[in-house]
Parts: structure tokens; C-alpha cells; sequence
């Protein structure tokens, strides 16, 4: 049976490809971004997408739900997929950088969450959710302050809302990137440098957004239908360790017996 889907952030390089796996699937798009040219272009070659522009700093930006429900028919499958990863030293942060960063990728997603909660309890309808969150959620570096703070909020709500939210038949989960090839340079880029240090992982890929659109195309169908509250680490084992370290002791050792 054919879903009602409802994509943030589906004008980048991981929104679209979520936006596409489901749509594989028979499943109806709602794309939300924030710019409308680069939307409308991703939802192009989806048939019969509807593209809604919103701005998720401000403080209605749930609203786009509502619009969506009314649109479009009830929504089953809610994607926070919208986030900013902009790279501020600490001694440069400001407060509004940090309520800026906050504000897309833990606030906006909250409040998707609870508008969409609210209009299917009404309803008697069960949707499921899945945010996108970050390695950096559980690994800082510099530059990043606000934005591995935020994510490492947004892993916290992920199972707030699922234990709230589960008595009601709703899931919330979470898909947790490493890092991944073609993600929207245009407002994160990133450099080559950056690139080559982080792309380490112990299956020797970087990954890409189909790899990611997979996992929450799994964590919103049936098949998931016992998982609730979970941070599904997607980033080719790099949470893992780092096969790059050398063996701590030159030569071989052998454990000393009494």
C-alpha cells in the first residue's frame, strides 16, 4: 500500500536519496527544503511530488506538517533529514550561530515530530519517524561544538519521543551517517582535507546516500515494526575503531600464564 512520506531537507544530496528510495517503492513524496529552485529540481524526476518551502528556524516551522497533511493525505512516514554542519572555532561561536544550528537540526525536528504525533492520535493513525543524526553525536572535533551537540540532542530526543510517542503506536527512530560522499556542498561544504581524514572506516568505502536511504527506508517499514527508540549507526564500522592504528606493541606478544 502506498505511503504518504514527508522528507525534510529533500533539496540535499542524503533528503533526495531518501526521497527516491521510497518513491521506488510506490510511496508518495512530500519534499520540504528551504530553497526552492534546488527543491524543486530533486522532486523533478518523482512522480507526482509535492514540494513544500519552509524555513525551519522559524518558530511555526511545523506547520509545514499540517500543510502537508492537508495536501497530500495523512502522513505515515516523517524524515528529518533537514541539518547545517557549519564549522565555527569555539572562541568565534556566538549565541546565535548556536541557536541557529539548534535550531534546524534539534528544534525543527522536535516540533515536526509533535505536530505530526498530535494530528495522527487525533486521527487513530500509528506514522513512523526517523531522524537523521551524526557520528559526531558520540565523537567531537574542532569547529564543531554546536553542531555534535546538536546531534548528540537529537539522538536524546529520538528516544524521548519513542518512549513517549510508543504508547500510541508510533516509532521513532534514528539513522546515524558516517561520513558520506554528496552530501549538499553548496550550504556545508567541505574540504578535500577534511575529507581524507575522516573517510577512514573498516570496510575501506566512503559511503554514499543511497547506503543511509536504505537504513531509514528499513527502520519506517514493517520489517522494523519491533524497533523503537534505536540509533542505527550507518558509517561503515568507523564507529567501530579505526583500523588505520597501528598495532600498539612492535612485534608479537604472548600472554604471560602463572
Amino acid at each position: 500500500m502506498s505511503r504518504h512520506v514527508l522528507v525534510t531537507g529533500a533539496a540535499g544530496g542524503l533528503g533526495s536519496a531518501i526521497a527516491r528510495r521510497f518513491a521506488e517503492a510506490g510511496d508518495r513524496i512530500t519534499g520540504v527544503d528551504t530553497r526552492a529552485e534546488p527543491l524543486g529540481a530533486a522532486l523533478a524526476d518523482i512522480p507526482g511530488a509535492q514540494a513544500i518551502v519552509a524555513d525551519l528556524r522559524e518558530n511555526d516551522a511545523h506547520r509545514f506538517v499540517e500543510r502537508a497533511w492537508e495536501t497530500s493525505g495523512p502522513v505515515d512516514v516523517l524524515v528529518n533529514a533537514a541539518g547545517i554542519w557549519p564549522a565555527t572555532p569555539l572562541l568565534d561561536l556566538t549565541a546565535a550561530m548556536w541557536d541557529n544550528v539548534m535550531a534546524i537540526n534539534t528544534r525543527a525536528p522536535m516540533l515536526a515530530t509533535v505536530a505530526l504525533a498530535r494530528l495522527a492520535v487525533a486521527a487513530g493513525r500509528r506514522p513512523n519517524v526517523v531522524n537523521i543524526a551524526s557520528g559526531a553525536a558520540i565523537r567531537a572535533r574542532p569547529g564543531a561544538a554546536h553542531y555534535a551537540t546538536s546531534k548528540a540532542a537529537l539522538e536524546m530526543l529520538t528516544k524521548s519521543c519513542a518512549v513517549e510517542l510508543g504508547a500510541h503506536g508510533i516509532r521513532v527512530n534514528a539513522v546515524s551517517p558516517g561520513f558520506v560522499a554528496g552530501s549538499s556542498q553548496e550550504v556545508n561544504p567541505i574540504t578535500e582535507e577534511y575529507a581524507a581524514a575522516v573517510s577512514g572506516n573498516a570496510l575501506g568505502r566512503i559511503g554514499q546516500p543511497p547506503d543511509v536511504a536504505s537504513a531509514v527506508f528499513f527502520l519506517a517499514s514493517e520489517q522494523a515494526e519491533w524497533i523503537t527508540g534505536a540509533v542505527l549507526r550507518v558509517d561503515g564500522g568507523s564507529s567501530a575503531g579505526n583500523p588505520a592504528l597501528p598495532v600498539h606493541w612492535s612485534g608479537a606478544t604472548e600472554v604471560q600464564t602463572p
